[in-house]
Formats: structure tokens, C-alpha cells, sequence
């Protein structure tokens, strides 16, 4: 629907989401979200010249395009200068790839025919929604950046560029600057920000493009990572062109897990149970798998050929529903396995018994962090690091910790030195309040186990 300013009606919801707008005078608003606040934006201002009081203070990463941050009805858009044929484009590809469940920005309007006071053309502009608690990697170190950072930076980027491939996505411009991560339980996970150059094949991508692609990703990197080390901002013994090549070798390695053909004898059948737990535990479930035997019988070949990736999103979704990162959600299940088995609930109702940690352990922890400190951290991710710091201290005192302690010694030793990572950087105010008292010690369900990592988290994050 479309519908004129002038004409009273300055946001027509037409029936496929979208609400067009056209102001008085010349500008165009293309959009999927319906708030009438994105006429109130100085749009008849140049971007770089937008008042302070419209623009957030977020970091930014590299971009060829202004970008700048601002303020809408409580949340907060990025806007980016562009031409009219990107800006368009660019918004359809990121409602596309959001359809197809794809790790990325959320776009929310498109506003062309922009002019100034005085009648002259100014750029067309894309906005996005700004993703919570993420940041641009040049903001996930504070003064060097360490080798196993930038790997699990590369790591995270491997598995989304994975993901687009699946799909049949070219990016066409990947890199470090082009994405977003989001810290996911001592790991990241990354969201794709710049479309612009992408193209969608409804065939899948050859393996020509795919290398491609690959090979954009790995000269992009090396040079982010030796700008840094020019700059002085990378520590002494980051390699960038060791860290770089290595999105190549994790590429390759989950594409094959994922979409490799593999083959064995028929007595061993037992193996298609065994490639399905390994994409399990590599987060991915298969939709469908190709299965075929030679005219003897004798040997099976099977190859998946529908991934989705999300495993243990999807159950935690389903048990307690909670909406977190893959890793976040893997940790969060690990930690309601481990109380179901310390608590003798096993052979309970699985829903039941997530429903009971949920109440007894999940939610107390998240209501004992203070206001003024939850925009530190995504709620997952502060379990995990609880987690994590609670076997820290365990390793201290040789002995367990109640969760309750461990939950003081968090928020004061570490959550309350963080930075902000919500929406605005800014330091911590206020008080701590009082111990949270609604967890009983008896229900610490988590003992003192080496996480896999002997050396101290903190040094980590």
C-alpha cells in the first residue's frame, strides 16, 4: 500500500508487511516495521551532519559508506549512505537471507528522495536494526589482540560463510569488518551486516564460487589483521597470514563434515547414527540424507544433503524457552543434564525437570544481577561465564562452591569491570544488592569440572 504524508496517512501497512511512505516533497520510506517515529529522524539533514541528540554512541566498524548510529523509539538503527539501487537491493537480500533463518543484520527501511532545505539531492540510506550485544571485532580487544581471539573471530566467520554457502549465498566481500559477532559461550557467533555485494543462487553455489569466496575471505583478513599489527594493536606472536589461512582449513573441514559423501561397509550401519551425533555436536541437525548401497549390498554411501544449523538452540527453545546463542545454548543444556543426573531426575519428564531448573536455577541467577549491570551481557552468556568463574573459584578452595556465592563473587570480581555491551558503552554505576538467597546451596548441581581449558578464563574475555 502506499500512502502519502500529505494525505494524513504517513505509514500504510500494505499486505505483505511492508509500509510505504511518501512525505511532503519528494522523500520515499520503504519499510517492514510500522513506527511512524521514522519521519521524526532530521532526514532532510546530511548524515554526517545529524544533531547529537539523535546520534548513539556505539563503536563502528570499517565501512566504505557512512554509517552512523541513532535513536528510534527506544532502540537502536544504524543508518547507512548509500545509492538508491544498493540501498534497495541490500534490504530485500537481508529480508531474504533472514527468511532463510540466515545469522544477519534485521533490515528496516529503506528512505530515498531525500533533499536538504534548500532542495538539493542528498544520498538515499539504508536502515538496520542494531543487533544487541554485539560489537565489530576491532571492539572485542581493549588494547592487543591475542592469537586465540582472532582464531575464534576466523572460526566464527568460517561458520557463517558455511552457512551462506549452504543456502547458495555469494557474499562477494567477506571479512572481519563485515560482520558482527556476539560472544557465545567462550566462543563468538558472527552476523553477516553488508549485503550489498551478495548474490543469492537458487541453484547452490559451484565449487569455483565457493573458493572464491574463500579466497576473498582470507587476503580481506590478512590485511584487517596487518592494518592492526601496523597500528600496533595486535600482540607479538598473532601471525596475520597463520590466522588468516586459517579460515581456509575450518571452512573446509565443517563443509566437508556437513556435506561430504562418506562410505563403509553394510554390517556397519551403526555409522549413519554416528555422522548424525557429529553434526550434532557440531550444532547442525539433517533434514535429509541421501542413502545408497552398491548392486551387492555390501557398501553404503550416504551424503546429507539438507543441514540446518541451530541443534541445541532448537532444544533449549523447546524444553525451557530460552532463545540463546548455539554454544550459549549447548553450555545451558549441559548444565541441565548435569542436574537432572544429581538430583536422581533422569528417569523424570525432560520438560518437567527443565521447567524446574529453569525456576531454580536459571531465572534466580539472571534476577540477582543488578538493573544497572544487565546491559553488560546477554542473560546465556552471563550463566556461562558464571559457570565458569564458579569452577574457577572451586579450583581455588578445592572444594564446591555454592551457587549463590559464586553468584556475588561474579558480579563483583568480573560483571561489574566489564564493559557495557547492550547498546551504549558506558561504566557501570551503582550499588551491588545483597546475595541472591532464592537458590539453595543443595541445588549447586554443578561440581567442579576442568571445562577443558586449564588455563584462567578471565585472561580469555
Amino acid at each position: 500500500m502506499n500512502a502519502d504524508a500529505g494525505r494524513g496517512d504517513p505509514a500504510g501497512i500494505g499486505i505483505f508487511g511492508y509500509a510505504e511512505a511518501t512525505m511532503s516533497g519528494s522523500l520515499s520510506i520503504t519499510s517492514a516495521m510500522a513506527d511512524p517515529a521514522l519521519l521524526d529522524l532530521p532526514w532532510d539533514l546530511p548524515l554526517e551532519a545529524w544533531p547529537n541528540e539523535t546520534i548513539a554512541a556505539l563503536p563502528k566498524g570499517i565501512s566504505r559508506h557512512l554509517v552512523r548510529f541513532a535513536h528510534l523509539s527506544g532502540h537502536i538503527v544504524a543508518i547507512k549512505e548509500t545509492t538508491d539501487d544498493m540501498a534497495k537491493g541490500e534490504y530485500e537480500m537481508l529480508r531474504t537471507l533472514q527468511r532463510l533463518e540466515i545469522p544477519c543484520v534485521e533490515p528496516a527501511a529503506v528512505i530515498t528522495n531525500r533533499t536538504d532545505s534548500e532542495g538539493d539531492a542528498l544520498k538515499p540510506v539504508l536502515v538496520t536494526r542494531h543487533l544487541r550485544f554485539s560489537l565489530p571485532y576491532r571492539a572485542l580487544f581493549s588494547q592487543t589482540l591475542r592469537p586465540d581471539t582472532a582464531t575464534r573471530l576466523v572460526d566464527a566467520l568460517a561458520v557463517l560463510l558455511v552457512r551462506l554457502h549452504i543456502v547458495g549465498f555469494f557474499w562477494g566481500d567477506v571479512s572481519l569488518s563485515n560482520t558482527l559477532f556476539r560472544r557465545d559461550a567462550g566462543a563468538f557467533a558472527a552476523y553477516l551486516v553488508d549485503a550489498e555485494t551478495g548474490k543469492l543462487y537458487s541453484g547452490g553455489l559451484s565449487n569455483g564460487q565457493r573458493e572464491n569466496d574463500l579466497e576473498i575471505a582470507r587476503v580481506n583478513i590478512a590485511g584487517e589483521l596487518l592494518d592492526l599489527e601496523a597500528g600496533g594493536r595486535v600482540a607479538d606472536e598473532l601471525d596475520p597470514v597463520n590466522i588468516s589461512n586459517g579460515i581456509v582449513d575450518a571452512y573446509r573441514s565443517l563443509w566437508t563434515e556437513l556435506t561430504g559423501p562418506e562410505s563403509f561397509p553394510g554390517a556397519e550401519r551403526w555409522r549413519i547414527n554416528e555422522r548424525v551425533n557429529r553434526l550434532n555436536d557440531l550444532g547442525f541437525d539433517i533434514e535429509e540424507l541421501a542413502i545408497k548401497t552398491d548392486g551387492t549390498g555390501t557398501t553404503v554411501r550416504i551424503q546429507p544433503k539438507v543441514v540446518d544449523a541451530g541443534h541445541h538452540q532448537r532444544r533449549l527453545l523447546r524444553l525451557t524457552g530460552l532463545d540463546a546463542g548455539e554454544n550459549q545454548a549447548r553450555r545451558l543444556l549441559n548444565d541441565l543434564d548435569s542436574y537432572r543426573a544429581a538430583y536422581g531426575k533422569a528417569d523424570l519428564d525432560e520438560e518437567m525437570v527443565a521447567h524446574e531448573w529453569l525456576m531454580r536455577v536459571f531465572e534466580p541467577v539472571v534476577r540477582a544481577i543488578p538493573t544497572e549491570l544487565r546491559g553488560k551481557l546477554e542473560p546465556a552468556e552471563v550463566f556461562h561465564q558464571l559457570l565458569e568463574h564458579r569452577w574457577y573459584l572451586a579450583q581455588q578452595s578445592a572444594s564446591d562452591v555454592p551457587l549463590a556465592e559464586a553468584v556475588t563473587s561474579y558480579v563483583n570480581n568480573v560483571l561489574r569491570h566489564r564493559r557495557d555491551e547492550a547498546t551504549v558503552i558506558d561504566p557501570p554505576t551503582g550499588a551491588f544488592t545483597l546475595p541472591i538467597e532464592t537458590i539453595p546451596t543443595d541445588t549447586a548441581a554443578i561440581s567442579a569440572i576442568d571445562p577443558d581449558d586449564e588455563d584462567d578464563w578471565r585472561l580469555k574475555v
